[in-house]
């Protein structure tokens, strides 16, 4: 009896998570099977939960469209530049804060975290107009420094409270046996950051690659210079929408980041817990 009445009281709490997931996950799995459906099953009045037949002709559709290498490439190298920039300047700026001393190092996360509550998409009019006047506009440069500095915030808070997780007595043991500050740094402490920099690499990669807006409004002449999520939008004509199409260029799409967070998750979750422990 008494095994029994923690299972019951957990019952509702695991019905109403699998209720949750159910709704969470529905959206994708509607996004994929539409991709396989023929465009007859996809207009039909009486829509179908499960396909009867599967098709590859949306997909062979969306790979030969117009542009999909070029803007696949331009997300790949807009995407890596924006989290490696913002991987380096995070990690000297959260070992600033978290081990050493230094006069406005509270006002600094301050600004830090304030910067991490402010909404991007108020700021894209000033970040147009100084886009405008620097002459910056239709560049991916402009794209790679807009998306480092949104994933910025996040990665110098996360690495800040991971490097606090480590004992700086390591680093100087590896002082004491003759390595500088930045060499004990690089050969103990870094090594033990791979988790917390993996989930920080993660979420940036994942925001990079899905933002929409600023790629939309600071690449507006350089059709070549769009990305992907700006080329979904190709597959609307005078005549609607070709949802076929369109589901199967958003799977391809969705497949590097699911294929990264799968591969990354334990790593992740570790950074993740490891980076809240002290802040």
């Amino acid at each position: 009896m008494t095994l029994l009445r923690p299972r019951a009281r957990r019952l509702p709490l695991n019905a109403a998570a699998c209720v949750t997931v159910a709704v969470c996950l529905f959206p994708v799995y509607w996004m994929i099977s539409t991709a396989f459906k023929p465009s007859k099953d996809i207009q039909s009045a009486d829509p179908q939960l499960f396909p009867h037949t599967w098709t590859l002709d949306h997909f062979r559709k969306a790979v030969q469209a117009d542009g999909f290498e070029l803007f696949w490439r331009n997300s790949v190298l807009v995407t890596l530049a924006a989290v490696l920039l913002s991987l380096v300047v995070a990690l000297g700026a959260a070992f600033a804060v978290a081990r050493m001393r230094w006069r406005g190092r509270r006002q600094f996360m301050l600004m830090v975290f304030i910067a991490q509550m402010a909404p991007w998409e108020s700021l894209i009019i000033p970040i147009y107009i100084i886009s405008r006047d620097t002459a910056m506009l239709d560049r991916l440069p402009t794209l790679t420094l807009v998306y480092f500095m949104i994933t910025l915030p996040f990665t110098i808070v996360v690495l800040r409270g991971f490097i606090a997780t480590i004992p700086p007595e390591l680093e100087e043991a590896a002082q004491v046996d003759g390595c500088t500050r930045t060499g004990a740094f690089g050969r103990v402490a870094l090594p033990l950051l791979m988790p917390g920099l993996l989930a920080t690499s993660l979420f940036g990669f994942i925001t990079a690659w899905n933002e929409f807006a600023y790629a939309n409004f600071l690449i507006i002449k350089e059709q070549d210079n769009r990305t992907l999520p700006v080329w979904l939008s190709s597959f609307q004509n005078t005549f609607g929408t070709d949802w076929g199409a369109t589901m199967a260029a958003s799977t391809l799409f969705a497949l590097p980041a699911l294929v990264i967070f799968l591969l990354l998750q334990r790593h992740v979750t570790s950074g993740f817990a490891a980076g809240a422990v002290k802040g």
